[in-house]
């Protein structure tokens, strides 16, 4: 080993180490920030603990507010600076943890399913597991609080304790999880809490005769009329997530959705800011992840080309800066301002950024209203020369685990196909750049016609590629189930169209650059710091004196809205100074990059599937196909296949409709097969 090789080894070493302690570090954060849960609902907290954080945090600067926002607000925030910080290390380390060895550990098998069929969905035993704890917080605080407030039945007892019965909503607010399941999960449990504290309170009122304290907004303490203001919002959102609903008119469950913007400013104005700082973390978070978002949002992309398929397909291409980099299965937003300015779509990305160096693309399968507008547009007999796209993102998961396991098996339903080109892509490039093993790979396709058939042809991407496909293990079984022979008549080829370039759009790159991780975790911390002097100066120049006369005390409700602009100035200026540094550095980037015009394909590859029967080979140079194997009129028996599939650790991905998933996740979790490792795709929540 030479000595560039032994600095590099110590300097490996040496971020892992520091990554450890890190770890170890936010480890502690979260016990003693959970233990402060756990005592919250406790008297020992409110009378002993409480009292004394606030005789040693109360000040001139930040009032009463300080204490809460030192117990609630700064651990969340420093564990996400943390977090920031060790993502940025861990992508600066040489390195690949993709490469690490099968885990057959017992944590393994917690990754397992353990409820299919249930309202919940999939559930592995990790997530049961933080459930049942979450739950029993729950309980164990709801039975403190009624404990507390029935210790004391009197009125005024009962109105000392009135914002305390929220609490328990802002421990539920305070979570930040990008996963939809744990969004669903969560909003139905906050809506139905808040609704019940509401409705408690309202039946209280019209018992006691004291109706009218629903139009009750006091200067000091609870302002009840934005609280029902909020309740109001809440319920309009709440009834158009419910599934039915949200599939048959998905535009109005949508549209409604931006309510929450109402829901959020009463419930502050509800509650004094002081209170709110409970619930301030995921809040502020959320705001710098939405505001990053306007401003990539506000670019327009080049748009390159896109392949028009007859199964009611289309593949858009868009131009990227090399230094993007994704991991497969990732997603992005599509704004089409020509079909609607409003409308943002989640489409699942197909490329992969380590293959596709300079373009990225996704799928769109027309399904709804939109689609169908993008479908004509691009289908239409004179084509657009060029049509204005926005986007957000992409966003995907930190790390694939795909290279741990001997075999991939992908089992897909329809469209559900897309996130899995996106996977043979990357394991094409690896398996020829790298001198790691790569594993077999089995993808179980099914499809209504056998039109859908085409959507095979996005394996490979637009442009030519020098990769050998005989270092990649694959096969596939294509399902046809709608139809018992191969129809060719009147099947349209598929249809490449190209855009001409404008000066004003720009390839897609990170809205942060490459150092993304490091930047957010500047963003977050140097913001955090700007709104606590704002607030600092607001107290002790203009509140303090007010407050300290015993005659007046300083409006809560404006106190709030002064909190609420200031946070959001401290994290406009903040974001907006890094976006800019980093599209300095994407602008010189975009003069290196020449034109990108391709040469368009002089055949289809929807050639391969003429004159076909029950089994199709794919011998073109071209393809990476191997042996492709239709079955016409059938359905896979996955069962079978799965339970015929041979290694240590089998890697089983299923991504479409919800029924297939959970038969899959049902196989997985029967403990027939001790080696199989399941992972879901979900496009339907």
């Amino acid at each position: 080993m030479d000595s560039a090789e032994m600095k590099a080894t110590a300097s490996s070493e040496g971020m892992k180490a520091v990554q450890s302690a890190m770890r170890l570090f936010v480890m502690v954060i979260c016990i003693g920030y959970t233990m402060v849960w756990i005592m919250m609902p406790t008297n020992t907290f409110y009378l002993k603990w409480l009292p004394a954080i606030h005789s040693k945090t109360d000040s001139t600067y930040f009032g009463t507010q300080g204490a809460n926002m030192l117990i609630f607000t700064f651990p969340s925030l420093l564990i996400a600076t943390l977090a920031c910080l060790y993502l940025h290390l861990r992508k600066k380390n040489v390195d690949n943890n993709n490469q690490s060895p099968v885990d057959n550990s017992c944590l393994a098998s917690w990754r397992r399913p353990v409820l299919v069929r249930g309202p919940l969905g999939i559930v592995s035993w990790v997530e049961l597991c933080f459930l049942t704890m979450f739950i029993a917080l729950l309980i164990w605080s709801v039975f403190s609080y009624l404990r507390g407030m029935f210790a004391y039945i009197n009125q005024e007892a009962a109105q000392k304790r009135e914002h305390v019965g929220s609490s328990v909503l802002q421990l539920i607010g305070l979570t930040s999880e990008a996963s939809v399941k744990y969004h669903i999960w969560l909003g139905h449990i906050v809506m139905t809490l808040f609704t019940a504290h509401g409705l408690g309170y309202i039946l209280f009122w019209a018992k006691t005769h004291q109706i009218s304290q629903m139009l009750k907004w006091n200067k000091i303490g609870i302002s009840n009329v934005a609280g029902e203001v909020a309740l109001l919002s809440g319920l309009v959102m709440w009834a158009t997530t419910f599934t039915p609903l949200r599939r048959k008119i998905f535009e109005i469950f949508f549209y409604t959705h931006h309510l929450y913007i109402i829901f959020v400013v009463f419930f502050l104005l509800h509650v004094e800011f002081s209170y709110s700082c409970i619930m301030l973390p995921g809040l502020y978070l959320f705001l710098i992840d939405r505001y990053l978002r306007f401003l990539q949002s506000q670019q327009r992309v080049r748009f390159v080309s896109a392949r028009v398929l007859p199964c009611q397909v289309v593949e858009l291409n868009f131009s990227k800066s090399p230094e993007l980099s994704y991991t497969p299965t990732s997603t992005m937003f599509i704004n089409v301002p020509s079909i609607s300015k409003l409308q943002w779509h989640p489409f699942t990305i197909t490329s992969s950024s380590n293959m596709d160096l300079d373009h990225l693309s996704v799928v769109i399968k027309c399904n709804g209203s939109w689609s169908q507008k993008l479908y004509q547009k691009l289908s239409s007999p004179s084509p657009m020369d060029r049509i204005e796209v926005s986007i957000e993102g992409p966003y995907g998961p930190l790390s694939t685990q795909f290279l741990r396991h001997d075999m991939l098996v992908m089992v897909s339903g329809g469209s559900g196909i897309t996130p899995f080109i996106s996977v043979i892509r990357e394991l094409l490039f690896r398996s020829n750049t790298t001198g790691g093993k790569t594993p077999r790979v089995l993808l179980i396709c099914a499809f209504k016609k056998s039109s859908d058939l085409t959507m095979l042809d996005l394996l490979l991407p637009l442009s030519d590629t020098n990769l050998d496909s005989s270092r990649l293990q694959l096969q596939i079984e294509a399902y046809v189930t709608g139809e018992k022979e191969h129809t060719t008549h009147n099947q349209k080829l598929l249809q490449t169209i190209w855009f001409k370039p404008n000066s004003l759009d720009a390839p897609i790159s990170a809205v942060l650059g490459t150092n993304n991780w490091l930047w957010l975790g500047a963003i977050i911390s140097t913001s955090f710091i700007i709104f606590l002097l704002l607030i600092g100066i607001l107290t002790r120049c203009y509140i303090y004196p007010i407050d300290r006369n015993s005659d007046k005390i300083f409006s809560y409700t404006l106190r709030s809205a002064l909190n609420m602009l200031f946070i959001c100035v401290s994290i406009a200026v903040t974001a907006t100074a890094a976006f800019l540094c980093n599209k300095k550095q994407n602008d010189k980037e975009l003069k290196q990059i020449q034109n990108m015009d391709m040469p368009t394909p002089m055949t289809s590859p929807s050639s391969w599937f003429h004159n076909v029967d029950k089994e199709l080979d794919i011998l073109s140079s071209q393809s990476f196909v191997q042996t492709t194997k239709i079955h016409l009129g059938e359905r896979p028996n996955l069962k079978k296949m799965l339970m015929g599939c041979e290694g240590s650790s089998i890697g089983v991905l299923a991504s479409g409709p919800k029924r297939l998933r959970h038969d899959v996740a049902a196989i997985c979790s029967s403990g027939l097969a001790n080696n199989l490792h399941f992972d879901s795709i979900s496009f339907s929540w």
